[in-house]
């Protein structure tokens, strides 16, 4: 049953997408980003879904005359540049065909962003991709946190197979990312029960995080909540609530999960952490004996026997940075910095200026979370390979598309909205 449900709603948007290719981009996203096949156990599983979908919105794409130019800001513009230094770097390679599945994996996701961006243009599209987003990897999340409370967080929480996060850690940092964009997302509900069910998902979202056992999702998570608590109304209410919240999670967690978290502190006691080390001085040295990077595989033994002062412990970066170093040397690294250097500027660019805008006050409100999700990404994933997953492209995205639809006061064409959940996908005029 769960198939043949999975299966029709993938071929009912994919046929809507031929007259409406954006309803295509939110197919393709729900399925990129919560892989909703792979948890069924029949036909649904290996079924060519995403490439139904994309078939049918770039079908839809090539007729549609309310396509536009993607590059609609720095950001685009750099994301480019790094399709191409990541493609140079993977055929000048040390392994071509063996790096071929990842390298069209991630072209995959960066294509169909390209293709989002010229699709996409109304608040009505943007508010839909991110609750077509969002609400995939909080349904995972609220899961999770259920099974946590339901073991008491003696297993840990995995996210879907075959996936970019279905490791554990990545999983992780992609929920703790989910958490401030629910929260945009409760602000633009007027319900109070509405906003109550998404209060409910960020707090099992937490703990699905905290379920999974990773030390760089709680890391991530921390300096979020910071930031959170800094750009609160309430800093002493919101602070309180905070400290107590952590205090029941933590003391909730079992010894297993405390001894774990402790050895942050004593990285030097733990085999992963020395194993990071290894692949992060790998990434570093050969960076510099090979300019463009070797591909999408940088964790080879005979690398480490080069350049790591532990070739014993082959292991992969588990850091976008060195992820990123390693695969494409440091033109990939620079430019991928930029990527998200200057989303997070458009987006205090938006949160500033469009804050005194009662038209736009949504797109401040998107701003500053988005940045909040920026500062989770940025330091959880500075301990686990998350470089290529779809979710900050997703952000990136949002982003420069409010940020061209403020500029252009777009409000002044458009129809005036409800703040509800009926803003996804079919809006509601007053």
């Amino acid at each position: 049953m769960r198939d043949v449900i999975i299966v029709l709603l993938v071929g009912i948007g994919s046929i809507a997408a031929l007259r409406k290719p954006w309803i295509g981009i939110m197919v393709w996203t729900w399925l990129s980003i919560m892989n909703p096949h792979r948890y069924s156990w029949g036909f649904a599983f290996d079924a060519p879904l995403a490439a139904i979908s994309a078939a049918s919105t770039l079908v839809g794409f090539a007729i549609t005359r309310e396509r536009a130019s993607p590059i609609k800001g720095g950001a685009v513009k750099m994301l480019v540049l790094f399709i191409v230094i990541i493609t140079i770097s993977w055929l000048g390679g040390l392994g071509v065909e063996e790096d071929y599945p990842q390298w069209n994996k991630v072209m995959k996701v960066f294509f169909m962003t390209i293709i989002g961006l010229s699709l996409l243009h109304s608040k009505q599209h943007i508010l839909a991709l991110i609750w077509v987003a969002v609400v995939s990897l909080a349904l995972l999340g609220a899961k999770g946190g259920v099974f946590t409370l339901a073991t008491g967080g003696n297993y840990k929480v995995w996210g879907p197979p075959g996936s970019f996060i279905e490791d554990n850690n990545e999983f992780a940092l992609a929920l703790v990312m989910t958490i401030p964009l629910l929260r945009f997302l409760q602000m633009q509900l007027a319900a109070r029960w509405q906003r109550y069910m998404l209060t409910s998902a960020m707090v099992l979202c937490a703990i699905a995080a905290i379920g999974s056992h990773s030390r760089g999702a709680l890391l991530a998570i921390s300096a979020m909540g910071v930031m959170l608590w800094w750009r609160g109304k309430s800093r002493f209410v919101g602070g309180i609530i905070m400290v107590v919240v952590a205090v029941l999670l933590v003391g909730f967690m079992p010894d297993e999960w405390t001894t774990r978290m402790a050895t942050i502190e004593h990285y030097e006691e733990d085999r992963s952490a020395l194993g990071r080390i290894s692949a992060w001085w790998n990434a570093w040295n050969l960076a510099f004996r090979y300019p463009l990077g070797v591909g999408f595989n940088a964790a080879r033994p005979e690398l480490f026997a080069r350049f790591s002062p532990y070739p014993d412990f082959v292991h992969a970066a588990h850091s976008i940075y060195f992820q990123v170093l390693g695969n494409h040397g440091f033109p990939g690294l620079i430019v991928f910095l930029l990527i998200f250097v200057l989303t997070w500027n458009s987006a205090r660019w938006l949160r500033v200026n469009a804050a005194t805008i009662p038209q736009a006050k949504w797109a401040s409100e998107l701003g500053g979370m988005s940045q909040v999700a920026l500062a989770g990404f940025a330091v959880g994933g500075a301990f686990l390979s998350l470089a290529y997953f779809d979710l900050p492209y997703v952000i990136m995205t949002v982003v420069v598309l409010t940020r061209k639809w403020v500029e252009t006061r777009a409000w002044e064409r458009e129809p005036v909205y409800r703040r509800s959940w009926h803003t996804i996908p079919g809006l509601v005029t007053t």
